[in-house]
């Protein structure tokens, strides 16, 4: 019998093999994908059941995540240490950008003098709002990233309670200002822009709390600067050298280096990962104290059924999945000629015009409608990692990433939408792209289950779901007897962090081992 089996080997999942494996405990990891990683993988034309099928040979691509401001400020990162693991997270000089109707572009640079600058009018204001977020990161990623449950490590227990409180205060405060309809009061120029760029990620109707949630960490992330001599989980040591720049990071190679690194410390320390190995019944689950499902509570209750508490199962059966994304993989002869030359400086570039715009597009796919100008993300690796670049017949080609918001379970091509979209602002793009892939949000399950309807959040990501994830019990991991549910579908929520998977374990360690443990 196995101690722990964790079914799924995305971040969360691996993130919780890796925390009970070096608990001690034997522990398997079942993953139904004949490549492990979820949404944080790496593919080349040809791996796993060919997704970039079409697209020039050699050129890698990933899978779904491809930027991670969160796997250097990460509790769970941080304490495992990526850089002792072998990841190189790069950081480009421009974390994000706004391209703008004119030719004109807001630019967040790392250094946030800069930024103010560039913004003009707008520069105090951004300096306010963002300044003292980016000051006071570990304080926002407390609150952030936590389980929704508890005073968030890192607040408290900080080595100034204080100051980590009023960095909380802060915090809330600027997501009741930039959530609400009050969001234009500070801004009367581009800065208001560039910052719903970032809020955008949570495909939500804009504005709203959860957007402004992620805008104002996102944003603080791009601008803080990594300092271990303050506030950190346990198992960092004050004053190491995380080999972090902070920023928006781009992992040498791609996302893939990530999921790598946690298989390789999991096999370390004795666990195991199956590949192609699905589980749809009980049947399929090997015999073990604990199960930890990597997965949506729709895909748990469908393994599990009878074994879940009528009220739970209930429960879970109520939870909310949210609307999607449609993603185009390019592969391009140069770099983007953007309108703006500094754009091309950076590793993301919300294209999608003013807020005013933005909002319009994020709105219409909260009513079930396709916007005709969507927002759309775009990610250039090559702008820090030359790794990423292949020389080839056709010149020197390179990986552009890109996806759109779309209805759940959309099943249109948005490749010419998207492509019209670069092209507004970067004139010229048609001219570079070697070749195309689009993956409709209807499809995104067929490669990750996590993503019903193409919804990449694994439930909806709205400020009531945030705290209610995946129900309101008091413990949201625990789900019966030893088996728990460690996906973004449990708090904090989406994004490559480790953090579901890490708390899960946790309680798992606590509730069915009797080992009580603080990190890594």
């Amino acid at each position: 019998m196995d101690d722990a089996v964790v079914v799924g080997a995305g971040p969360n999942g691996l993130a919780a093999a890796v925390t009970l494996a070096r608990a001690g405990l034997y522990v398997t990891v079942l993953e139904a994908n004949e490549t492990i990683g979820g949404g944080a993988r790496t593919l080349a034309p040809g791996d796993d059941g060919d997704l970039f099928a079409g697209l020039p040979a050699g050129v890698v691509h990933d899978v779904c995540s491809a930027v991670h401001p969160m796997a250097w400020a990460s509790p769970f990162f941080r304490a495992f240490d990526l850089p002792a693991h072998g990841v190189e997270l790069l950081t480009p000089e421009v974390s994000y950008a706004q391209p703008l109707p004119g030719g004109r572009a807001a630019v967040a640079y790392r250094d946030l003098e800069r930024t103010a600058e560039g913004l003009g009018p707008d520069g105090d204001a951004w300096r306010s709002l963002l300044g003292p977020l980016a000051e006071q990161w570990e304080a926002v990623v407390a609150v952030g990233m936590g389980d929704r449950r508890s005073v968030p490590p890192g607040v408290l227990d900080a080595d100034d309670p204080l100051r980590a409180g009023a960095g909380a205060v802060r915090f809330a405060l600027a997501l009741l200002e930039q959530g609400t309809r009050a969001w234009d009061a500070r801004f009367s120029g581009d800065g208001g822009a560039l910052l719903t760029g970032v809020a955008a990620h949570t495909i939500t109707p804009l504005p709203s709390l959860s957007g402004a949630g992620t805008a104002l960490l996102l944003g603080a992330l791009a601008h803080a600067t990594p300092n271990l001599s303050g506030a950190q989980p346990t198992g960092v040591r004050p004053g190491s050298d995380t080999g972090f720049d902070g920023g928006w990071a781009v992992p040498r190679g791609g996302s893939g280096a990530i999921v790598a690194a946690l298989r390789t410390d999991l096999e370390a320390h004795g666990g195991t990962v199956v590949t192609g190995h699905r589980v749809r019944t009980p049947a399929d689950l090997p015999a073990a104290r604990a199960v930890l499902f990597d997965t949506t509570p729709r895909t748990l209750l469908d393994v599990l059924g009878p074994a879940v508490a009528p009220s739970l199962r209930r429960a879970l059966e109520g939870f909310r999945y949210g609307n999607a994304a449609a993603k185009v993989d390019f592969v391009l002869s140069g770099p983007v000629p953007w309108a703006d030359p500094e754009v091309g400086r950076a590793g993301t570039v919300h294209v999608g015009g003013t807020r005013a715009e933005m909002a319009a597009a994020e709105n219409a796919v909260a009513a079930g409608r396709h916007a005709e100008r969507p927002l759309c993300l775009v990610s250039d690796p090559t702008v820090v990692d030359p790794s990423r670049r292949v020389v080839s017949g056709n010149g020197e080609l390179r990986p552009l990433w890109a996806y759109t918001h779309v209805p759940a379970g959309s099943d249109v091509d948005v490749r010419e939408t998207v492509t019209a979209q670069i092209e507004r602002f970067a004139p010229g793009f048609r001219d570079v792209v070697v070749g195309a892939r689009a993956i409709p949000a209807a499809v995104m399950a067929e490669h990750n289950q996590n993503y019903v309807g193409g919804d990449i959040s694994a439930g909806a990501a709205t400020m009531w779901q945030m705290f209610s994830r995946p129900t309101l019990r008091a413990n949201p991991y625990r789900v019966a007897g030893g088996v728990y549910l460690c996906s973004a579908s449990t708090p904090p929520g989406p994004g490559v962090h480790g953090m579901g998977g890490w708390h899960a374990a946790r309680r798992a360690l606590r509730d069915v081992f009797g080992i009580r443990v603080a990190a890594l």
